[in-house]
């Protein structure tokens, strides 16, 4: 069985909760076959790998959001014209009226054109045209015509993306990842699995609710767009899993049907924290708090070093350590620093990227102050070491201190997001009582081995791969397939029968590059062999 994870913004490049759980994944199905597809905003933030990727992950490859034009563009000033019913096809994702996904995914697997002549051609325009008078007259129409060709760019290049063949596609998320599972899935006839961490559509939401870069009516035209690919995800996936069961919830208003959702919560190895390293020499005299996280806006981790420092000033003991990469924002990073500086507040070190084994036991708790989370596995490890938690009500931090359906009592105290009045009060009230600290750390520890143990997840995830697996012919590795498929001619005869393979695009011959990592081959594949077309990106004005 091969299974190709799709994942956006993550894996293997970004450090962070949603990779680390991808990377335990993989490690936990050795005998399964991985490919990684790694969306990333362009070329340049690709870069080297953040993980030593495993043994079984043979290949690597990349889609971007944001791109040169690597279709053919028409000469002599002629732009790609479409058919009939591709015209037709188009028309019904701007206008989300009867949408024809699949004539849309041939068109842009098979046709080679240029993503820039589509845009600026006439076939766009015209839709646009019509979408605007229908929907959105009283605006200014130049504004929303290069609107929508700023939405639909991103689309039109991941659509172009040349697809790994594979048994399943693993989709981390809705969005452009569901987009390329669903679109692999239509022309390989394989298995399509979402696993959501946090609900892709609201993130996408309430970025843009807060952002400046897109004002008034436009906000609302962006949050359609992901709404439409959620959808189309939700529609073809097989099974979509959440950590929870709000946001179980949550993907049922999005339109998923019922009967597809499960709830998957996260699981770690409680093993790995059994005899970390408890408090050092230097720690005398000092109550430690532990944020690990990656130094960036969503984490909030300037309303963490305000809540600290008020919280200093009535206990000097208090220690914040800030231990994670520094290099996604390094202009957020800085102004940290700076801000600390400007507090003139002691004892915050930032440690950079750290095995956090190495540190965890030395934490009297941690904290977690961000504005967005899904099911933090911050959190979970700092429950196997029995520290307990500070954490702002977002995602299932809620769920992670008070419990769903348990007694076992509180393992941390559950703040507002950006709330320093009460961060600073229960950094005190944790900081004065180390029995308070020990009654907490228990039940954490207690609730972890309950429910959140990696053992737990990999059972859940492999009866979903092979049950899945099952229903399109593939067998989980060392599966008896007697009684399934009566000899290999037959396994042939079925799968043609279902036209496997029967619409599936041909795959480009591209150059590979190789890279060697830590003893193993991991080859990267680019579509560098197309003929390049320069794409103005300042006219698209794409934020990234």
């Amino acid at each position: 069985m091969k299974v190709c994870i799709i994942a956006e913004g993550c894996y293997p490049y970004v450090v962070g909760g949603v990779s680390s759980w991808i990377h335990s994944l993989i490690r936990a199905f050795p005998k399964v076959e991985f490919s990684v597809l790694a969306i990333v905003s362009k070329r340049s933030q690709s870069g080297e790998f953040a993980y030593e990727l495993p043994d079984n992950v043979t290949e690597v490859y990349e889609a971007y959001l944001e791109d040169l034009d690597w279709g053919h563009k028409r000469k002599s000033g002629k732009r790609t014209q479409l058919n009939k019913e591709e015209y037709k096809a188009l028309r019904s994702i701007l206008l989300d009226e009867d949408v024809d996904w699949d004539t849309v995914f041939t068109m842009f697997q098979k046709k080679r054109f240029s993503v820039d002549d589509l845009l600026m051609g006439a076939d766009f325009l015209n839709i646009v045209k019509e979408c605007y008078h229908r929907r959105y007259p009283l605006i200014v129409f130049s504004d929303f015509l290069w609107t929508m060709r700023s939405i639909y760019m991103p689309l039109f290049l991941i659509l172009q993306t040349p697809l790994p063949k594979a048994d399943i596609y693993h989709c981390v998320a809705t969005g452009y990842a569901g987009v390329l599972g669903s679109m692999a899935k239509h022309f390989y006839r394989s298995g399509l699995l979402i696993s959501e961490h946090g609900i892709y559509t609201r993130e996408r939401e309430e970025e843009l609710l807060k952002a400046s870069w897109v004002e008034g009516i436009y906000k609302n035209v962006w949050i359609d767009q992901f709404r439409k690919m959620s959808r189309l995800a939700y529609e073809r996936a097989d099974k979509v899993t959440c950590l929870y069961e709000h946001a179980r919830q949550l993907q049922l208003g999005l339109g998923c049907a019922e009967e597809k959702t499960k709830v998957t919560p996260n699981g770690i190895d409680m093993s790995r924290f059994a005899d970390i390293p408890g408090k050092q020499p230097e720690d005398e005299g000092y109550i430690n708090i532990g944020a690990v996280l990656r130094v960036a806006p969503i984490k909030d981790v300037k309303t963490m070093i305000r809540a600290f420092a008020f919280a200093k000033e009535q206990n000097p003991a208090l220690k914040l350590w800030i231990m994670g990469p520094v290099d996604e924002d390094k202009e957020y990073a800085e102004e940290c620093y700076q801000l600390v500086e400007a507090m003139r507040v002691k004892d915050v070190i930032f440690t950079g990227r750290i095995n956090v084994r190495e540190y965890l036991g030395r934490m009297d708790f941690t904290i977690l102050t961000s504005i967005s989370e899904g099911q933090p596995l911050t959190i979970l490890e700092g429950y196997a070491a029995k520290k307990p938690v500070i954490a702002t009500d977002v995602g299932n931090c809620r769920g992670l201190i008070y419990g769903e359906g348990d007694d076992l009592g509180a393992a941390g105290i559950l703040t507002h997001i950006m709330n320093v009045e009460e961060i600073t009060a229960a950094i005190r009230d944790l900081a004065n009582s180390p029995e308070l600290r020990r009654t907490m750390g228990e039940c954490g520890y207690a609730r972890l081995k309950q429910g959140y143990q990696l053992g737990q997840m990999i059972e859940t995830y492999e009866d979903l791969y092979t049950r899945i697996g099952w229903d399109y012919g593939k067998l989980w590795p060392g599966d008896d397939d007697s009684g399934y498929f009566e000899d290999e001619d037959s396994k042939d005869e079925a799968s043609q029968a279902d036209g496997y393979d029967e619409d599936a695009p041909e795959m480009v011959d591209i150059d590979e590059e190789e890279f060697i990592i830590d003893d193993f081959d991991t080859t990267v594949r680019r579509a560098d062999d197309y003929d390049v077309v320069d794409l103005d990106m300042e006219d698209f004005d794409i934020e990234d």
